[in-house]
């Protein structure tokens, strides 16, 4: 089992950054996958970024390529999501997810274990 709670969300005007963490427990965090997703109401939930269990792969989606930036601290259990240049298309709740395997993983089938999410709102 894989334990994921998200932080860092909240109001930011656009143009602005944020940055949300998942902070990983339960198993050997460098040994999964993890990526970022998000949901804004009445759309499907989004893959925005992934990277691999060591760090050295990511892959981002092109709805924020060049804008977010995945990275994740093995030492400290723990994933971020740098966000900048936020747009207010950007507002949904964000979630982290860790893949079973080490390799990044591209869709929501990929990922067995899910954090609650974490509110994203960028004012015009």
């Amino acid at each position: 089992q894989v334990q994921l709670v998200e932080s860092g969300g909240g109001l930011v005007q656009a143009g602005g950054s944020l940055r949300l963490s998942c902070a990983a427990s339960g198993r050997t965090f460098s040994r999964s996958a993890m990526a970022w997703f998000r949901q804004a109401p009445g759309k499907e939930r989004e893959q925005l970024a992934t990277i691999s269990g060591s760090g050295g792969s990511t892959y981002y989606f092109a709805s924020v390529q060049g804008r977010f930036t995945i990275s994740r601290d093995n030492n400290k259990n723990t994933l971020f999501l740098q966000m900048n240049s936020l747009k207010p298309e950007d507002t949904a709740v964000y979630y982290c997810a860790a893949s079973i395997g080490p390799f990044y993983r591209l869709g929501q089938k990929e990922y067995a274990y899910w954090g609650q999410g974490t509110q994203v709102t960028v004012s015009s």
